[in-house]
């Protein structure tokens, strides 16, 4: 079963709201739903637009190349760094598990790069 846009962003902040350290807000736009685990950015949900419902989580660059190529609605990060950030949509392949585990990841990337650059 293909999950709809509305789907994978509720499954990322259903999962983003378990985990610990971890605040949310609207600081760049009303229509971006940013979460932070501590005073790093891990997830950022696109609100407001039904023709764009996407996640944006923190990837390792390798990780990222490699979802990419087997993929079609994952692509660079629409909003941040290129090369350490991914966007998600709904599409094949894109699972429940999928979007989870890529919001687990995230926040274990940013939680342990506190001090670094978001």
């Amino acid at each position: 079963m293909t999950l709809s846009g509305a789907q994978v962003q509720q499954i990322a902040r259903d999962t983003a709201a378990t985990l610990d350290d971890v605040s949310r807000g609207h600081p760049f736009t009303p229509h971006l739903d940013v979460w932070k685990v501590g005073d790093k950015v891990f997830l950022i949900v696109t609100d407001g637009d039904p023709n764009l419902q996407i996640i944006t989580v923190k990837v390792d660059p390798h990780h990222a190349v490699a979802l990419r190529h087997d993929h079609d609605s994952i692509t660079a990060g629409r909003y941040l760094d290129k090369r350490h950030w991914t966007s998600v949509g709904p599409g094949r392949g894109v699972t429940k598990r999928l979007v989870e585990d890529l919001v687990y990841g995230s926040h274990e990337l940013a939680a342990g790069h506190r001090s670094g650059s978001a």
